[in-house]
């Protein structure tokens, strides 16, 4: 037997069942689900020092489970000594089981252990089904280990969906568990 995330479960036996009736759709097709999940961090100190790449190489790739890739820059801009093709940050992709793995972790640790977390914002949907937060600290992940890092940074977190509406993405992502503010 393969291993099915918690979350994948949790869709498949109670979230699709619960959003059919909610909105009346016709089909199980219709129902929106989450594709991928992109993590970002920025990391324009790099700029100086080329070693601080390959350290968020590391902890992105502890954070999210899989291997991060470095981000170049597009354009070259003189006033913040940055030119065409410099590593400037490090993203990571995530589908299947990691992706589930990923959110578990994020909706039930990391959250959570955010000082004064009273909820994420329901505004940072971006008018078709996708979502996007940001992280201050990336050391609020138990992957991290405290004592190793040199810098303290954020996090980029979009959840990219199939719903056509904000309205569907948002009753997808609170069935699954993010802690929206309440109104």
């Amino acid at each position: 037997m393969s291993y099915v995330p918690r979350l994948k479960t949790k869709y498949k036996e109670e979230i699709l069942s619960e959003l059919m009736t909610k909105h009346q759709y016709k089909s199980i097709m219709q129902v929106p689900k989450i594709t991928k999940i992109v993590v970002n961090q920025g990391v324009g100190a790099a700029v100086g020092d080329k070693k601080l790449i390959d350290n968020s190489i590391q902890e992105l790739t502890s954070i999210v489970g899989q291997k991060a890739i470095a981000t170049k820059a597009k354009k070259a801009i003189s006033n913040f000594k940055l030119r065409e093709d410099i590593a400037i940050g490090v993203k990571a992709t995530l589908r299947g089981n990691n992706m589930y793995d990923f959110l578990d972790r994020l909706i039930n640790i990391a959250l959570p252990s955010v000082r004064d977390f009273k909820g994420v914002s329901d505004k940072s949907f971006d008018g078709r089904g996708n979502y996007s937060l940001g992280i201050k600290e990336h050391i609020v992940f138990p992957e991290i280990n405290i004592d190793k890092i040199n810098k303290i940074s954020g996090l980029e977190i979009t959840i990219v969906t199939t719903a056509k509406t904000d309205a569907e993405a948002y009753s997808l992502l609170s069935a699954i568990g993010i802690p929206f503010k309440k109104k």
